[in-house]
This record gives C-alpha cells, structure tokens and sequence, in this order.
C-alpha cells in the first residue's frame, strides 16, 4: 500500500456549516422567526460541558438562537421532565437537546422518549429512531450521519461495499448500521461478543471503530486498502505532561495498511456538531411546514 489519506473533518464540517448560515441568512431575510436550539444539561460532567459551549457557540455563529438550561445533578427526573414539555408547549424553541449522560438515578430513555419527535435534533426519540429504521427519516444521528458525510465528501460509494462497525451504541453502532445499509453497504455489526474480531473485522472494505477502548483496534484488524472510521475518543495520560487524545485505533498500524483513515482528534469529531446544525435546522424547517 502507499500511503493512506488522511481524512480530515474539519472541511466537510465547514462545507455543512456553510449551508446550514446560508439557509438561516434566507430564512431571516424573508421575515421567519430565528430558529432555536435549546440544550438540557444535568450536572457538571467536564466532557459535556465542552460539548455544551461548543454547540452554544457553534449556533451563535451560524445566526441560530440558542438557550442552555444548567440543572444541579441531584435534579429529579420529574423536574426535567416537566421542563422538556414546558419547551415542547414553546412555539419559540425548535430543537430540544439532552445533553447525555444523565446521572445515574435517571432513565435516559424515559426522559428522552419525553421530547416532541419534531424538535428531536439527536434522533433519539423511538418515532425518529423507528423511522430511520424505515428509510423516511427527517432527521439522521449526528455522529453517524458525519461519517456518510465524510465518506462522501471524499468520494467513497458505500454501494456493494463490505461494512463492519465495531460497537453497537444506540448513538453511533446501530444507527450508523441502519444508514449504512439506506447506502446499500452490507454491514457487520460487531460487539464483544463478536468470536474472532479481528478477522471479521479484516472481511470489511470499510471499519468503523466505535468501541470507546483506547487502541483497541491494531494492524490484525485491517484488510489491506480498507477504508478505516475511528469514533473512539480517549483520554490517555502521559507522565508529567497533559492527556493525550487517542482513538479506538492504533493509527500507525492502520495507516499502513488502509487507503485512507480518520485521525483522533480532528477525524470524525468537527462533524457531530456540523451535523447538529444540520439537524436544528430540518426541525425548525419541519415545524414551519
């Protein structure tokens, strides 16, 4: 193999940032109402908090409204609940975020299930979930569909491809498995109790990693000209110095192999919030008819 291409987020990221002002800059020079986002955040998770501000930030500089809602972590479950169908009832408010994960004496799924399914920008709500599912879906997970994206942008046809995701989340493995088949990929859905990972995953044209296990994924793991996806972020710590931030794949080992790969920071990342936009947008687009 020569060498793999390193397959940036950032400007696929910028491209869909770029739409997503044009259409608001339209949509607020036509006389429409500012769309908005609003964020629920239970207590201080630091990861989250990052997140939080960069979403925040990130609508600002798009010309979208945005509103955060700090909840302590002892919060009851009632109480958010009541406060997502207060913005559900808001005619104001076009996109509902909860923030994951909640604290521990709470059912995310519960809460979630709470959201208006048109104001649901991470398509977690069942009805989003059961649509996508069905290939009619408005909108797509953030993550997953940053990946479609990157893929695309770097002019790569999932169509008769052999696909194996590794990690079978709600928020990344399944979802990305429903839109990967919607490409007509055939798809692999690894978990830990996959018998011989490495070999399934060595079957696959193109991996996805999405196992949250730092390096997991070595040199065994690739087929040689794959196309390798890494969605792990993992803090690793480097004696007397700051944490390193590395993936679910050892990217030495796979590069070499690979035709081209995501690099850990700066791969797939930049999408998940270009994709959020996206999704505030299709909401808000959805609810005005």
């Amino acid at each position: 193999m020569g060498e793999a291409t390193v397959m940036r987020g950032k400007p696929v990221a910028e491209s869909v940032t770029e739409q997503v002002k044009q259409r608001v800059d339209e949509l607020l020079a036509t006389g429409h109402q500012r769309p908005h986002l609003t964020v629920i955040q239970v207590g201080e998770d630091p990861a989250s908090t990052v997140y939080v501000r960069n979403k925040v930030r990130t609508c600002e500089k798009l010309g979208l409204g945005s509103t955060l809602h700090n909840r302590a972590a002892d919060t009851p479950q009632e109480e958010v609940v009541a406060l997502i169908r207060k913005l559900n009832a808001n005619g104001g408010v076009h996109g509902i975020l909860v923030q994951l994960p909640l604290p521990g004496h709470m059912d995310e799924q519960a809460v979630i299930g709470e959201i208006d399914p048109l104001k649901d920008v991470d398509c977690l709500h069942p009805s989003n979930v059961g649509r996508l599912w069905l290939g009619n879906a408005f909108v797509t997970p953030c993550t997953p569909q940053g990946i479609i994206e990157i893929l695309r942008f770097h002019g790569i046809a999932l169509k008769g491809k052999r696909a194996a995701i590794i990690g079978r989340s709600n928020i990344v493995g399944k979802p990305l498995a429903a839109l990967m088949l919607a490409e007509h990929a055939t798809v692999t859905l690894c978990h830990s109790r996959t018998v011989d990972l490495p070999a399934v995953a060595r079957e696959a044209e193109v991996l996805v990693a999405a196992v949250g296990k730092a390096e997991m994924v070595t040199g065994e793991y690739i087929r040689e000209g794959a196309v390798v996806i890494d969605v792990g972020v993992n803090r690793t710590p480097v004696p007397g110095g700051k944490d390193k931030l590395v993936g679910d794949v050892k990217f030495d080992e796979a590069a070499a192999k690979a035709s081209a790969i995501t690099p850990v920071p700066g791969g797939v990342g930049p999408m998940t919030i270009a994709m959020l936009m996206s999704n505030a947008l299709k909401c808000y687009e959805q609810q005005i008819g």
